[in-house]
C-alpha cells in the first residue's frame, strides 16, 4: 500500500532497523552470553533449548561475518533496486535496471565471500545457507541432476499424451475482481486461515509475510483470467498456515520459527499443487465458480481438473506447471551461481537467460520483461533463494504421500471443502516442530526417507500419465 514516493524513506527505516539488529547481534556481550550458554548446554538444557541455542549461534555467525556498513548498504541497495525493477519490468527496460542490479550483485558477492570465509564454504553456499541452513551446491546438484535426467523426456511424453486428448475449454469473458476475491476468501477460510490474525490484499508480486499473529497475503488479479490469481492465493495460504501453526510457546525464539524455505515452500505447494489441483478439489470448486461466474462447460469439474493439470512450455515461472517449473528453477540456479562467481556479468544476463530457456525448455522469451526481469528475487537481493522452490516441491510430494498413507480421509474430505484432516497432519508432522528438526529429519520421521526425487516422480506419473 506504500506510495512510490515513500520508497526512499522506507529504505532508510529498514536499513536503520537492520543496522540496530546487526549491532546487537555482534556486540561483545552477545558473544559472551552465547559462549556461557553453550558451556552449560549439556547439563542444563533440553532438546528444544539446545536447538534454540544452535539457531542463535547460526544467526550470530551470519551477522558477525558482515561489517555494519555492508549490512546498511545491502539493505538500501535492495530497496532501491526493487523499486527500479518495478518500473523497468513494466517498461521492458533492462538497461534501467542494470546499474542498480550490478551494485546489488557486487554487495551480495561481498557478503557471500565474507560469510563463506567465516563458515568455511563457498560464497554461494553461504548465500544458500541464509534461506535453508545446511543447503549446499553438492547436495542440490545431485537432486537437480536426477530431475534433469527425468524431466525433458517425461515432458515430451506428457505433451504427446495430452495432444491426443479432447481440446480444453478455456474460460473466457470478464471475471469481476470482487467475485474473484470473494471466492479466494472463501477458500482461505476452508483451508483454515484465521482472518482475525491475517488478511488478503493486492501487490505487484504474490507473497506471504508478517508474523504468526498477523499473517499478510497478497495476490494479483486479472479480469480476463482468474485461475492464476486464485492459485497464487492458495499457494500463499499454505505459507501462512505454516506460520500460524508454529509452536506458540516458542514463538518469539529462533527455534519457534519456520525451519527454512525448503520446508516453507513444501507447505505452500502441498496446498496449491498437491491438494488444490486434484480431482477432489475441483469437484468442490466447480459449483462455487458457477455461482459467481455462471455455469459453463469451461468451469465444470472435469474441464477444471484438465486446466489445472495442463502442461505446456511456459515462459513465466509463476505460471508454470509442475513438470516445467523445476526447469525454470534450474536455469535461475545456474545463472545466479555464475553471477555470484563473476563468470556472468549483469549486462550479459538477458542473453544468458534466453540461451538457457532454449536449452532447458525449447522456447525463447519475446522480451526481457518476460525473461530475466520476470522475478523480483534478484532485484531484492535474494541470491540463493530459487533452489528452495524445487526442493520444496520434492518435499511437498514426499510429505503429501506420507499424509495420504496415514490419513485416508484427506482427499475425500477435500472433495467436501474440509481441509482439517490435512492441516491436522501437517501441524502434527511439520508446523508444531518449528526449527527443532531439519527438513530431512522431518521427512525421515513422517515418510521414512530424507529428501529425494522418488515421491515427486511418482506423483507426476500418476497425475500426468494415468493408466
Amino acid at each position: 500500500m506504500m506510495p512510490d514516493g515513500g520508497a526512499d524513506a522506507r529504505a532508510g527505516q529498514l536499513s536503520e532497523l537492520k543496522l540496530i539488529r546487526h549491532e546487537m547481534l555482534c556486540s561483545g556481550e552477545m558473544s559472551d552470553l552465547l559462549a556461557q550458554a553453550e558451556e552449560a548446554a549439556a547439563d542444563h538444557l533440553n532438546d528444544w533449548q539446545r536447538t534454540n541455542l544452535a539457531r542463535m549461534r547460526r544467526a550470530w555467525r551470519h551477522a558477525t561475518a558482515l561489517p555494519a556498513d555492508l549490512v546498511e548498504a545491502l539493505s538500501r541497495a535492495a530497496c532501491d533496486c526493487e523499486m527500479k525493477w518495478r518500473s523497468a519490468r513494466i517498461n521492458n527496460d533492462f538497461k534501467a535496471l542494470e546499474p542498480g542490479l550490478d551494485e546489488l550483485l557486487q554487495l551480495s558477492r561481498e557478503a557471500g565471500g565474507a560469510k563463506g570465509a567465516l563458515m568455511g564454504c563457498t560464497p554461494y553456499d553461504a548465500l544458500l545457507d541464509q534461506f535453508d541452513s545446511g543447503a549446499t551446491v553438492a547436495a542440490i546438484d545431485i537432486l537437480f541432476g536426477e530431475l534433469e535426467d527425468f524431466l525433458p523426456g517425461f515432458l515430451a511424453e506428457v505433451l504427446e499424451y495430452q495432444a491426443g486428448q479432447p481440446s480444453l475449454v478455456v474460460p473466457t469473458g470478464s471475471f469481476p475482481l470482487e467475485a474473484q476475491r470473494k471466492i479466494a476468501l472463501g477458500l482461505m477460510a476452508d483451508i483454515g486461515f484465521d482472518f482475525a490474525h491475517g488478511r488478503l490484499d493486492v501487490s505487484h508480486h504474490p507473497f506471504s509475510g508478517g508474523v504468526p499473529e498477523d499473517a499478510r497475503i497478497t495476490t494479483r488479479y486479472s479480469q480476463a483470467e482468474f485461475l492464476q490469481g486464485l492459485m497464487a492465493v492458495l499457494h500463499e495460504t499454505g505459507h501462512a498456515m505454516y506460520e500460524r501453526g508454529l509452536p506458540r510457546e516458542w514463538r518469539l525464539q529462533p527455534v519457534g520459527r519456520a525451519r527454512g524455505m525448503i520446508a516453507h515452500e513444501s507447505q505452500s505447494l502441498i496446498v496449491e499443487m498437491q491438494a488444490c489441483r486434484s480431482r477432489e478439489f475441483t469437484s468442490y470448486l466447480a459449483p462455487k465458480l458457477a455461482i459467481e461466474f455462471g455455469d459453463s462447460p469451461a468451469l465444470r469439474a472435469d474441464n477444471l481438473v484438465r486446466l489445472f493439470q495442463h502442461v505446456e512450455r511456459d515462459l513465466i515461472r509463476v505460471h508454470a506447471n509442475e513438470i516445467t517449473y523445476p526447469l525454470h528453477v534450474m536455469l535461475r540456479y545456474r545463472l545466479e551461481q555464475a553471477l555470484i562467481s563473476g563468470d556472468l556479468r549483469v549486462r550479459d544476463l538477458p542473453g544468458a537467460w534466453n540461451d538457457g530457456m532454449r536449452t532447458l525448455l525449447g522456447i525463447t522469451p519475446p522480451s526481457d520483461a518476460d525473461g530475466c526481469m520476470q522475478d523480483v528475487h534478484w532485484a531484492a537481493g535474494l541470491f540463493g533463494y530459487f533452489p528452495t522452490y524445487t526442493l520444496g516441491a520434492l518435499a511437498a510430494a514426499q510429505f503429501f504421500a506420507a499424509a495420504k498413507q496415514r490419513r485416508t480421509d484427506i482427499l475425500p474430505s477435500i472433495s467436501k471443502g474440509n481441509f482439517k484432516p490435512l492441516m491436522q497432519w501437517l501441524n502434527d508432522s511439520v508446523h508444531q516442530h518449528g526449527s527443532r528438526f531439519s527438513c530431512d529429519e522431518l521427512l525421515l520421521q513422517s515418510s521414512g526417507a530424507p529428501l529425494g526425487t522418488a515421491a515427486f516422480k511418482a506423483h507426476l506419473h500418476a497425475r500426468y500419465l494415468p493408466d
